[in-house]
């Protein structure tokens, strides 16, 4: 995928964040406040959420968190040892994923969601770097119900993190470079109660 930055200078749109070897940019209003609890109930009732198991030290535990993967036909994607075979997209996915081709100029075909169903569900330091995903791919991430923070860690440099708190309705973009330098977490917070759900869409080769 092509550099966005020229693309989003051009907009004035998104805020930049201040890190090196990456392209991530913030957008905190990507859908009307008006818009968001009409989505986040659409979302919560239509997608079949699933609890998935992952091995650990030998032994099988549940995913903090409930996961659905809608794509095209023939778009599956393998991750922490688990392989998904796509859903057909609900119609509520499908007009999210044509504003965001709008709003970005980038092509996606597939979507993962998560369900945080509170603070103590969370996502561990990992990147979106699966073959599949080509050589810089670009993920939108956008976020619906409680405001969560997520972190950035360099791989090689550990001293640069970054932070950001994702509100409802912001997107989040990663591009370029981040992939290959940088990680990415949802951590565990005993200060949110509320469920939040994130969709990443993304470009599956």
């Amino acid at each position: 995928m092509p550099s966005l930055a020229k693309y989003f200078r051009e907009q004035n749109r998104p805020y930049l964040l201040p890190m090196p070897e990456a392209e991530v940019y913030l957008v905190s209003e990507f859908i009307p406040p008006g818009a968001e609890p009409a989505l986040r109930q659409a979302l919560q009732e239509q997608v079949a959420w699933r609890q998935e198991q992952i091995t650990l030290f030998g032994r099988k535990i549940d995913q903090p968190r409930l996961t659905a993967w809608y794509a095209d036909p023939g778009k599956a994607y393998t991750y922490s040892g688990l392989t998904w075979q796509p859903l057909p997209w609900l119609p509520v996915l499908s007009r999210l994923r044509e504003r965001l081709q709008l709003f970005t100029g980038v092509p996606f075909n597939s979507v993962l969601l998560n369900l945080y169903r509170h603070g103590q569900d969370s996502m561990g330091w990992h990147s979106d770097d699966e073959p599949e995903l080509g050589q810089n791919p670009v993920i939108a991430s956008v976020s619906v119900g409680a405001e969560r923070l997520f972190s950035f860690r360099h791989k090689k440099e550990k001293k640069l993190k970054q932070q950001v708190l994702l509100p409802s309705g912001s997107l989040l973009l990663m591009a370029g470079a981040t992939q290959h330098h940088w990680q990415h977490q949802l951590a565990k917070t005993a200060r949110v109660a509320e469920p939040r759900i994130n969709l990443t869409f993304r470009y599956i080769a």
